[in-house]
């Protein structure tokens, strides 16, 4: 069972078919989808019910982050477990009227702890487009490295995009 995480500003609780109302209008914003690998565009109430459904458990903890003044859900932040190797993907989303406030970070951080105390993984990474800077910033503020870019890696809307790689290690991150 995913437990609820807190910060100063945030809930971190898993997502509920109650979120989709909230979620969809958030999520299909073509703003959105063009940062992230797996959001497609435009989103169908079908994909909230599929990621509901296959994406959420063990092995792909995902978290609906909520404004704690209000509970409204504004984004989704989780990892994706790899057991053998201890490590895990950081992948993270938020609608278009909260960019710029600090979220991503926050709840990075969060999900950074958890996966680093809770899960005792070893390390942690997360990648973004080349066209999305501002992402990279956000992985930079949560202590990860950049390790590298892998040059027309992705394949988004008919177009190779470079892959910008981060990482941090547990080690690295107890010392922060």
């Amino acid at each position: 069972m995913l437990p609820t995480l807190e910060t100063e500003r945030l809930q971190l609780r898993a997502f509920t078919e109650a979120d989709a109302a909230e979620v969809g209008p958030l999520i299909g914003a073509r703003e959105v989808a063009a940062t992230t690998l797996r959001i497609p565009h435009p989103y169908a109430d079908e994909d909230f019910r599929y990621f509901l459904k296959h994406m959420q458990g063990e092995a792909e903890p995902n978290f609906a982050i909520t404004l704690c003044s209000s509970g409204r859900v504004i984004g989704g932040i989780g990892l994706r477990i790899e057991k053998d190797h201890q490590r895990a993907e950081l992948g993270y989303w938020l609608g278009v009227p909260y960019w710029g406030q600090g979220y991503a970070t926050e709840a990075g951080g969060e999900v950074l702890c958890y996966g680093f105390e809770a899960l005792k993984l070893h390390r942690i990474f997360a990648s973004h487009f080349e066209h999305n800077p501002t992402s990279g910033k956000v992985l930079g503020k949560l202590g990860m490295r950049h390790e590298g870019c892998q040059r027309q890696h992705i394949l988004k809307w008919d177009r190779f995009v470079d892959s910008e790689l981060y990482g941090i290690l547990r080690e690295e991150w107890e010392k922060r």
